[in-house]
């Protein structure tokens, strides 16, 4: 656990930005700014918008949808954060742990959204969920909104068509950031040399010898 505490400690980091940014989007900006800020002119804003769904507004419809994607969201997060401990005894230099920690810090902060946030915030889970617990919606800020209008016709899935931009995140961006970055560098990231067996042995018995002396130590009265 000690080769892997600094990639679990930038998760945590990165959760903390995310929730403190969807708050005070809940209690100031809605509030005090009708749940809009200006932060570039006719380029980027923050605009207040509930999603019950995944990343970027994609919604799992259905009755049970809500609660079959917030249980994906638990499995995810517990699986993510085993493989990042795993990979982190073998390559603890590896940048691939750091973009692993941006998506689950992702995967965890809307997750917090999906369980929490219909019981604690008030109007935040629909009127037809059967219990707010793990049907609360993820809160979304960012809105690049020049993005907005008709694309070219020549452009993928949107060209010819009046374009409404997607609104996200900071979750969002982590996941999208994390899964980019290996995408870009996933070529350096398994070149990177595991570490040897015989190493790694040795430092779970210094942490191991540790953890005894500290154990064994007297307590002074």
């Amino acid at each position: 656990m000690k080769l892997s505490y600094k990639y679990f400690l930038f998760t945590i980091l990165l959760i903390i930005i995310d929730q403190l940014l969807k708050l005070w989007m809940h209690f100031i900006v809605v509030p005090q700014h009708f749940g809009n800020i200006d932060l570039i002119p006719d380029f980027l804003k923050l605009h207040y918008v509930t999603n019950p769904g995944m990343a970027f507004g994609i919604e799992l419809g259905g009755e049970y949808g809500k609660l079959i994607l917030t249980s994906f969201r638990l499995v995810a997060m517990f699986a993510i954060g085993w493989y990042l401990n795993h990979q982190a005894q073998k390559t603890p230099d590896n940048g691939l742990l750091w973009a692993i920690g941006a998506i689950l810090a992702g995967a965890i902060g809307n997750l917090i959204d999906s369980i929490f946030y219909g019981v604690f915030l008030a109007g935040n889970a629909a009127a037809s969920a059967s219990t707010p617990w793990f049907h609360g919606q993820v809160i979304d800020m960012f809105y690049f909104n020049f993005l907005d209008g008709v694309w070219p016709e020549w452009v993928p899935f949107v060209g010819g068509h009046y374009h409404l931009t997607p609104i996200f995140n900071f979750a969002d961006a982590c996941i999208f950031c994390g899964v980019a970055a290996i995408l870009i560098f996933q070529q350096s990231f398994l070149d990177m040399k595991p570490l040897d067996d015989e190493f790694v042995k040795h430092v779970t018995e210094e942490e191991t010898e540790q953890e005894t002396d500290n154990n064994t130590k007297p307590t002074q009265i």
